[in-house]
Formats: structure tokens, C-alpha cells, sequence
């Protein structure tokens, strides 16, 4: 693999919508950012998980979508350029001499920087991925474990397994444009929410979604990463084969801090501590925000990470600007710089 080489002022570790403020409150203190996030998207579990579900505690909105959400804060991170390195994690990251950093990511980007945020929720999130041979072909070609846009699945046949609020809500969704949906599902007890089990299985009765159940993912048929039938199989071994142009498996995400736990950061029980005063961890020029940081009184909610990530981008400028007097001005006034 041909590494790339970068320089930035901060990398920030989680494309959530913590880690997307942080670029945003970066930014205004005139900081560039790289993000590396191991998912294909940004948004962090508010796009893989429950796009479509509503929020109601995010301040000057009543209401909001959780993907539009994401979308707001991508727009307002915007104008500062940050460098995306998306479907990748984190393998390795070293001290250099000057009080700076080296992070090397999976997909080969070695970014040099000042500061290094870790914004990863609970941990580096990547998808559940259902234990299929082959697998892998078909991957991000007709098999996807979240959906970009709603037009990439208009008129086709689509297999959903899973009983989450991801996989119901999706059926949901893309009963609108698909031609037909297959619902897969290993017993009849959903997870999800109860309003939304109820609005599937009512699309379901009108036929543009098909339940199948109880049966779970066997076997995918197909050639070139090209789908052309999913196998299935109950618990006693009966099996079935569907034709599908493509497979939504939606069995959630999972955290896993990975390369993190290999640095010479403090971790407990999955999280990390830090000052909450700065959001440094016990490594002097590494911070931490949103739900993978912790310190007493800690309130595990959006905003908390959105605070989180001003006062962490305000205590790395110095590191970014050493000696440089901040003369502090509100945003009303300074506009974006």
C-alpha cells in the first residue's frame, strides 16, 4: 500500500456529530483538521444506526431528524476544508520530537499534526457483519450495511435482515422506491421501536414488503460482487433462496477502541478520562470528547459533546500557536473567518 503524507494542525478521531463541531470550533480558531472515521459516512450512530428517527434535545431545534442533523453540522464544518478519511481507523500513532504527532491510518494516510482529538463515541464503530462466506466481493457493490440515498435502491429488489430500529425504519423508507423488500428476521420480537414494528407490518399487508420469518442469512449467490439470490435458513435447518438485487444486513454497530487501547492513553471500561477543564487525556497533547471521554458528573447527551469540543479546541490552539495571544471574539462579530 503507497502511504499518503499529510500535515494539519489537529486530527480528529471520529466523524460524529462531536467530532463535525469540533471541526467547526477548530476552524474558528483558525485550526485546519484531518477526520478519519472507520465508517463510510459521516455522522457517526446517528447515520448508521437511526438516520430518520427525531431528536428533541438539540438546542433551537423543537425537533429534528438525526440525518439532518448530521447534514447541518457537515454544512457548518464545511468552510473550513476538513480532510475526510472515511472507512478507515486508526493503526498507529507515535510521538515525534517536536511535540507533535504521527497517525497512520488503515487506508495508508500518515498525517503529521499538533493535537490529536478522539471523538469516537464508545469507541472506533464499524458494522456487525453477518458471518457469510464470500462476503467481502460483495460488500459496498450490492451488499451495504447503510444507505447513502434512497434513488441507489429505486425499482429493485431489496433483502433487509435485522430487527433494530435501523433495519425497520429502512424498510420503511425504501418501501417508497424499491420495488419489493424482503424483511428478514430470526423470530417475531422486534427491537425496534413499537410504532414503527406497527407501520411495517401494515406496509407488509399492502404488499410492498415481504415478511420472512423466522429465517436467517445462509448463504449469497451471485458473481463479480454482483448479487443475484440470498439463501436463508430457519432454525431447523429448512431453507429458502430469494432473488434479490441487493442485501441490507442491519445487525447494529460495534465499538471497539482497536489501535487506542495500543497508546499510552488511560482507558477504563471502555472509556477515557480526561480533565474536564481541557478534555486532555493523561497524554499531554491528546483530547477526548463526547461519549467515549468521562469525568465525574458526566452527561452522555449531544450537546455535552458539542461543548466538549469548544473547550478542547480552545486549550489545543495554544499547542497549534505557541506564544500567540487569543483575543477571544463571539461569532456574531467575527463571522467565519
Amino acid at each position: 500500500m503507497t502511504s499518503k503524507h499529510y500535515s494539519t494542525d489537529v486530527v480528529i478521531v471520529g466523524a460524529g456529530p462531536a467530532g463535525l463541531f469540533a471541526v467547526f470550533e477548530c476552524g474558528m480558531l483558525k485550526m485546519k483538521c484531518h477526520v478519519i472515521d472507520s465508517l463510510a459516512q459521516v455522522g457517526g450512530q446517528l447515520t448508521a444506526l437511526y438516520p430518520e428517527k427525531p431528536i428533541y434535545d438539540i438546542p433551537g431545534f423543537p425537533m429534528i431528524l438525526a440525518g439532518d442533523l448530521v447534514t447541518h453540522l457537515e454544512d457548518q464544518a464545511k468552510p473550513f476544508d476538513p480532510v475526510y478519511h472515511l472507512n478507515q481507523s486508526v493503526s498507529d500513532l507515535k510521538p515525534l520530537g517536536d511535540s507533535r504527532f504521527e497517525v497512520t491510518t488503515s487506508g495508508g494516510a500518515v498525517v503529521n499534526c499538533a493535537a490529536v482529538l478522539i471523538a469516537a463515541g464508545a469507541g472506533a464503530f464499524g458494522p456487525n457483519r453477518p458471518p457469510l462466506e464470500g462476503l467481502d466481493a460483495y460488500e459496498e457493490k450490492s451488499v451495504f450495511y447503510m444507505v447513502r440515498r434512497r434513488a441507489d435502491f429505486a425499482d429493485k429488489t431489496v433483502m433487509i435482515a435485522g430487527g433494530g430500529d435501523s433495519a425497520v425504519d429502512w424498510a420503511i423508507s425504501l418501501s417508497d422506491v424499491a420495488k419489493k423488500i424482503y424483511f428478514v428476521h430470526r423470530r417475531d420480537r422486534f427491537r425496534a421501536a413499537p410504532e414503527s414494528v406497527n407501520k411495517l407490518h401494515e406496509i407488509a399487508r399492502g404488499g410492498k414488503v415481504e415478511m420472512v420469518i423466522p429465517y436467517q442469512l445462509h448463504a449469497l449467490h451471485g458473481e463479480n460482487g454482483v448479487l443475484s439470490a440470498v439463501e436463508l435458513a430457519d432454525l431447523d435447518g429448512n431453507k429458502k433462496t430469494l432473488e434479490v438485487d441487493a442485501l441490507l444486513p442491519m445487525f447494529g454497530i460495534a465499538p471497539q477502541l482497536g489501535a487506542l487501547s495500543d497508546w499510552a492513553i488511560t482507558i477504563e471500561q471502555h472509556h477515557i478520562p480526561v480533565d474536564p477543564a481541557t478534555q486532555q487525556t493523561n497524554v499531554a497533547g491528546i483530547f477526548a470528547i463526547g461519549d467515549v471521554a468521562t469525568y465525574p458528573n458526566k452527561l452522555k447527551l449531544i450537546l455535552t459533546g458539542f461543548s466538549e469540543g469548544a473547550m478542547a479546541a480552545h486549550a489545543i490552539r495554544p499547542r497549534v500557536f505557541p506564544g500567540e495571544e487569543l483575543h477571544f471574539v463571539y461569532s456574531t462579530t467575527q463571522g467565519i473567518p
